[in-house]
């Protein structure tokens, strides 16, 4: 945004641009790790009942953590 638009949207909204965008990335990677706690962890149980072998947990909680750093490094 120029300055005019930057300057519109505080007024607006009292926020700075800038700031709402850290909050909005902060809250979207916070759910993502949530997202892979969740996964990792109820892989875990399917491991724990014999549903799932420790490979299993490991590549569910590799493939979590990769989308995890993804959107880390696209959303900073």
């Amino acid at each position: 945004m120029n300055p005019v638009q930057q300057a519109a949207f505080q007024a607006a909204s009292g926020v700075n641009a800038a700031v709402l965008l850290l909050g909005i990335a902060s809250i979207i990677l916070m759910l993502t790790f949530i997202w892979v706690i969740w996964v990792t962890l109820g892989t875990f149980r399917a491991w724990q009942d014999g549903n799932a072998s420790l490979f299993d947990v490991a590549w569910s909680a590799i493939r979590a953590s990769i989308i995890l750093m993804v959107l880390g490094f696209y959303l900073r």
